[in-house]
């Protein structure tokens, strides 16, 4: 007896699969090939004998057995539900664009089935047309499309709409989107996926039309809004004009916020709409209902037994009369650094709430009631660190001011947060502490979630100076392990031990035989490991040599030689009119050479809080000239034996692009006394008399005093804000006995700042918009200055790999040879903008343009436009 064949057709929104469920009862007398089932026939039951897969070769058959839910042995009725599910399954899945489920063979009360699929096609390329390099990037780590993956008809239309999403939100409103795919000639089974994306212009707005308002003004509800603002106005040069929806609907809780803050606590957008100007622009109207304005009456605390209703009234700062001010309450009573709720976190109650209730509305009046369940106090249970690969674990731990047992405290966790950012092993854009509460033990459990970055540093430069290449090698290591120098193993990452948080510095810079140096320093944050004081030392070796006079008589010779027969071909009376030979010019009679050693100590304070550090350093410089003349002393030694006392605090909050926060020093450097004890009369000594200056300098002795002081202001929320940094910076140079100056450890101002290789024992001060070193008095030494600024920052990008903010700034400052001259308004003034670039393996770069607006010394020789480079340091 033969069966009919009966085939079940289903359509999707995807595709049309034919689903086929085949059985069949075998007949005693025929044996067909390929059984067939009838379907308008009663349902019979059968054991899966077995199932195979045919049509995919890259799965293993029992991970595409497992899709379909059916399993040999499992009875399933044919014709029956069980086989029409299996397919539905596969066509669930995505992956496949046909299903069939065959039986192949029935023997007695058991059936074996084959699953035919076709798989879709894989992605072999994918081309963006129409849009630049930096979409493409973004649109790819958001698309996920990837080549070697499937594509189904879902993952185009999420791409579609990803895509559209993107350029909506930077104002592309019409962006039209097609992704075409075309079959791949070179594989089977591949296709080609072009997405052909075309923006269109900016969607801006033309004019925003407000009605109902009589409170505010139309134009400061305008500017209320940040992200929606009408194009061709003056006052909004610099912000966006751009229409996107999801700014737009911030902007219009911006409003209703403002009308809050205000004391209308009915106001609402009763009606609003966005309308096409024309192709490129879209008019905005909203209706305001402002309703009334209110004031409060009474607040009455319940619920409050740590503190007085008083105190809670006073840190509130709203009282009886005031106008009611939704913003202010919701600040005073969460979000403040000194609110209410801080108040009860910071001491160990994180099941506080606070809920203000405005139990009474008459006319325009309001009665609050502050209902506060104070809960009990929580104990940190257990501190998780993740993410560090970097250090060992006690190195992060001993930063944390959050310790199992103590009383949990949002203050702590914050602090803890900026410390571990100032070590700089890890992205402080990502410090992320996840605080997991448990209100039935009264603990807490906080996990610190950490990036990891390498910030160990390499700089290699080279430059040009009067005597040709001036190359420069610095090596600084962050995380180095001296405790683990002499046991190598697993300590040891490359040539270095590795994980105590130990900076150790190594450095050269070379000019050949005219110029070299060479620096090696070491420091540890933490001495000993068990407290958290500072141990530092270091060392360094310089020598310079002269050019001969032969050398600068025949540069100025060839100079004005060869400009005076320029037009003869160039021939002069001197090597007629070549440049000098420069290896003649090396002078060995005519040298400087430097050695110096110090040793430091800093201990963190307790009071009068503790972002307070005192640090001292004790060091010595030795300097032998021979023939030198661009010193008081030519010929001779001169010793320099110095102690440095620091006073510092520093909040801030970032060590790359701090936010908030400030950071103040106040130092001493003082030498010993000679003068008063070494019985010579200084007022007899003649300067122009070489043994003279070499009795006087042979032990240098000054006291010199500088405070420096910087302020970061967030100008708004979030991480990427722009940044109001302040600065004020003093410096003097004093001595014991006025014939005895010292001709050490002056200022030398303006330009960027950055000590060149031919200054010695000098500090460089820098100011923008004006020549290095040419704010110093000509021919004399800085003995005092000050420098005032003013910047603004704007973050670029912040990750862990690299950092980037631009910068506009004024700065004014002035150095001064006489002490008594001193005059903080007496400043050269100059302005400009600037890029700074963080990268972990090189440190901060940058370059500025300034224009320095004054004359220096009667003449704007050095002064007008000045492009600044920074490498490894900040102004």
């Amino acid at each position: 007896m033969h069966y009919r064949i009966s085939r079940i057709l289903l359509l999707t929104s995807l595709s049309l699969f034919t689903l086929s469920g085949y059985a069949q009862e075998k007949s005693d007398s025929v044996k067909s090939a390929k059984p067939v089932i009838l379907y308008s026939a009663t349902p019979k039951k059968y054991e899966i004998g077995g199932i195979t897969v045919s049509g995919v070769k890259e799965q293993e058959d029992y991970l595409l057995i497992g899709l379909s839910g059916l399993s040999v042995g499992q009875v399933v009725s044919v014709p029956g539900d069980e086989i029409t599910q299996a397919v539905k399954r596969y066509m669930k899945h995505g992956l496949f664009s046909d299903v069939h489920i065959y039986a192949t063979k029935i023997e007695d009360n058991k059936v074996f089935l084959d699953i035919a699929l076709k798989q879709r096609p894989r992605i072999s390329e994918i081309h963006y047309n129409g849009i630049k390099k930096s979409d493409r990037e973004d649109l790819e780590a958001k698309l996920g499309l990837v080549k070697g993956n499937q594509i189904t008809p879902n993952l185009v239309d999420r791409a579609k709409t990803l895509i559209k999403r993107h350029f909506d939100e930077k104002g592309f409103k019409n962006a039209e989107v097609v992704i075409v795919q075309r079959d791949d000639v070179s594989g089977e089974n591949k296709v080609i996926v072009d997405i052909n994306i075309d923006k269109k212009d900016k969607v801006k707005v033309n004019k925003i039309t407000i009605i109902g308002n009589s409170a505010i003004t139309e134009s400061k509800l305008k500017r209320v809004m940040k992200k929606t603002n009408e194009k061709g106005k003056l006052l909004n040069l610099f912000r966006t004009k751009k229409f996107v929806d999801e700014k737009y609907v911030e902007d219009k809780k911006l409003i209703i916020d403002k009308y809050n803050e205000l004391g209308y606590r009915d106001a609402a957008i009763v009606s609003d709409s966005v309308t096409p100007y024309d192709d490129k622009t879209v008019n905005v109207f909203i209706k305001i209902d402002e309703g009334s304005k209110y004031y409060v009456r009474n607040i009455n605390w319940v619920g409050n037994t740590l503190y007085t209703t008083d105190y809670l009234n006073f840190l509130l700062r709203m009282k009886k009369g005031d106008v009611y001010n939704q913003k202010l309450l919701g600040e005073r009573t969460s979000s403040d650094p000194d609110a209410i709720g801080n108040l009860y976190y910071n001491n160990g109650y994180l099941f506080y709430s606070l809920d203000p209730v405005e139990v009474n509305v008459d006319k325009d009046s309001i009665d609050l009631e502050m209902r506060i369940t104070e809960g009990r106090q929580a104990n940190i249970n257990k501190i998780k660190i993740n993410g560090n690969d970097r250090l060992y674990e006690n190195v992060v731990r001993r930063e944390l001011r959050t310790k199992p047992g103590q009383l949990f405290s949002k203050e702590d966790i914050e602090r803890s947060v900026r410390e571990i950012a100032q070590m700089g092993h890890f992205n402080p854009e990502t410090i992320k502490p996840d605080i997991q509460p448990d209100q039935t033990n009264g603990t807490v459990d906080i996990a610190y979630n950490l990036e990891s970055k390498a910030n160990d540093q390499v700089e290699f430069s080279a430059g040009w100076g009067q005597t040709g290449v001036i190359g420069k090698l610095s090596l600084k290591f962050t995380n180095f392990s001296f405790a683990n120098l002499f046991h190598p193993g697993e300590n040891y990452r490359g040539i270095l031990p590795q994980g105590d948080g130990q900076t150790l510095t190594i450095s050269g810079q070379t000019n050949g035989t005219y110029y070299q140096s060479y620096n090696v320093s070491f420091f540890d944050p933490w001495f000993g490991g068990k407290r958290p004081n500072s141990f530092s030392v270091s060392a360094f070796y310089s020598k310079q040599t002269d050019i001969n006079s032969s050398y600068y008589n025949s540069a100025y010779q060839n100079s004005y030689n060869s400009s005076l027969y320029s037009g003869y071909g160039g021939y002069g009376n001197y090597n007629y009119g070549n440049n000098y030979d420069m290896s003649s010019a090396y002078d060995k009679n005519k040298n400087i050479q430097m050695y110096g050693v110090s040793i430091g100590w800093g201990k963190r304070l307790k009071w009068p809080d503790d972002y307070f550090t005192l640090s001292s350093e004790l060091s010595f410089q030795r300097y032998e000239l021979k023939n030198w003349q661009y010193f008081p002393v030519t010929n001779g030694n001169c010793n320099n034996f110095s102690l440095n006392l620091t006073l510092a605090r520093s909040s801030s909050d970032n060590p790359i692009y701090p936010r908030r926060g400030s950071d103040f020093s106040l130092s001493v450097q003082v030498t010993p006394p000679y003068s008063l004890f070494d019985g010579v009369d200084y007022s007899s000594y003649n300067q122009n008399n070489v043994n003279d200056r070499n009795k006087m300098y042979k032990w240098v002795e000054y006291h010199k005093w500088k405070f420096k002081s910087k302020t970061f202001t967030s100008l708004t929320d979030g991480t990427k804000c722009p940044v109001l940094m302040t600065r004020a910076d003093f410096g003097f140079l004093g001595h014991f006995d006025v014939n005895k100056k010292s001709p050490f450890e002056t200022f030398d101002m303006g330009g960027d700042g950055m000590t060149g290789y031919s200054t010695y024992a000098t500090e460089s001060v820098a100011l923008r918009g004006y020549e290095n070193n040419s704010l110093t008095p000509s021919g004399l030494a800085g003995y005092a200055y000050t420098r005032l600024g003013l910047e603004l920052r704007y973050p670029l990008m912040l990750e862990s790999s690299t950092s980037i903010y631009a910068l506009s700034f004024v700065e004014a400052g002035n150095a001064w040879h006489d002490i008594k001259n001193f005059n903080p308004f007496d400043l050269k003034r100059s302005a400009g903008v600037g890029v700074r670039i963080f990268l972990p393996m090189i440190g901060m770069m940058g370059i500025d343009w300034a224009y320095g607006f004054d004359k220096v010394f009667g003449s704007k020789q050095y002064g007008g436009s000045q492009f600044h480079f920074i490498l490894g340091q900040e102004f």
